[in-house]
């Protein structure tokens, strides 16, 4: 009984806000968590910028409508989805995360909730818990799950070590540096490999 427990952006989508930056022009917006690892201090510095350039959750939305997953993401999801049971721990909202989840054919997904106003304005956030994503790990672990997780950020590290086993995936260098006890690969195909490898089931390719 083994769970696959994945980051959603970074590793099977292309990072949210990095797309919103680009698309607004406004280069702070690109710092995620890959940039800073203390999430409450990223995500006011993100409402910070927000609030200045009269920008709200629609804005945010029109971007994310026309992203689509990183080539080769559906149908390793589909992939692993045969052979074991797949959870998206995710630091995202649900408030943006639809239109991807119908793309990747709604794998289930743990993340958080927007603060918006009447106006559309984004005015905080709602993590589900603290350190949510260990927290879903040591979950699994109660239901006596193995769990085999991968990220790609600062964020995931703790439930790469709360998990059997943490695979490191597109990551940047300095978290490989400083989290070299993972194996760290950069595509699909290394990552199935990894997957199997972590199993405690004899599966094939």
């Amino acid at each position: 009984m083994e769970i696959a427990a994945l980051d959603l952006e970074g590793v099977l989508i292309p990072e949210i806000w990095i797309g919103f930056a680009e698309k607004t022009g406004i280069e702070e917006l690109r710092a995620t968590t890959r940039d800073i690892p203390d999430y409450d201090e990223l995500m006011q510095q993100r409402l910070q910028l927000l609030k200045d350039n009269n920008l709200g959750l629609s804005d945010i939305q029109e971007v994310i409508g026309v992203m689509t997953p990183m080539d080769g993401a559906i149908e390793f999801v589909n992939w692993l989805k045969k052979r074991f049971q797949v959870i998206i721990l995710s630091d995202t909202f649900y408030e943006f995360s639809e239109p991807l989840m119908r793309q990747l054919n709604y794998p289930t997904l743990f993340c958080h909730r927007l603060i918006v106003n009447e106006l559309g304005v984004i005015t905080g956030y709602k993590l589900r818990q603290k350190d949510p994503k260990r927290q879903c790990v040591k979950a699994f672990h109660k239901l006596n799950f193995r769990v085999i997780a991968s990220g790609d950020s600062y964020n995931d590290t703790t439930m790469l070590s709360e998990a059997d086993a943490g695979i490191l995936f597109r990551a940047p260098e300095n978290v490989i540096s400083e989290f070299s006890q993972y194996p760290a690969v950069h595509n699909y195909e290394e990552l199935k490999r990894e997957f199997l490898k972590a199993s405690n089931r004899d599966l094939i390719l």
